[in-house]
């Protein structure tokens, strides 16, 4: 009897163990593919690129940008950025706080930003820093963003 015990406490371990190796990996997959994500997020915002910017939301993806409403859908988020980018210019770099897996297609992560923006009607420039709270949804393999917000860090201007 105690011999099937231990065999049998040996195979659960052991499935366990293998279980917990797959969850490490697809963890590590996880945040490797969304760094990827923000890297690219951090590119297309410096080159004012909406295209690029679009090719990293989902299709339902909502942009949620302080002191405007949210823009939901392909349509409205792409009608946002177009509108940043034709106001301003960012030269900013992420800073990765955490990327956090909570389900097998789903992340958050929450970042920091740090820079400059300028004004493109008047040419003024100033630090730009923000917090930002990322939600990722893995769609056919890639990490996409889903929800995004973000706020000044930086004392309100005059």
């Amino acid at each position: 009897m105690l011999k099937s015990r231990t065999l049998a406490g040996a195979v659960i371990g052991g499935v366990l163990a293998a279980s917990a190796t797959a969850a490490n990996s697809q963890s590590r997959d996880a945040v490797a593919g969304i760094t990827e994500t923000l890297a690219g997020y951090e590119r297309a915002l410096n080159g004012s690129d909406t295209d690029a910017v679009m090719a990293l939301y989902a299709p339902d993806g909502v942009f949620m940008p302080q002191h405007f409403p949210s823009a939901v859908g392909a349509e409205q988020v792409r009608a946002a950025y177009d509108g940043v980018f034709g106001a301003i210019k960012l030269d900013v770099v992420f800073e990765i706080a955490e990327v956090v897996p909570v389900a097998e297609d789903w992340a958050f992560a929450r970042t920091n930003s740090s820079g400059t923006v300028t004004i493109l009607a008047n040419g003024q420039s100033g630090p730009e820093a923000n917090q930002e709270l990322f939600v990722f949804q893995r769609l056919a393999g890639d990490w996409k963003i889903a929800r995004y917000a973000f706020s000044t860090i930086n004392p309100p201007r005059n």
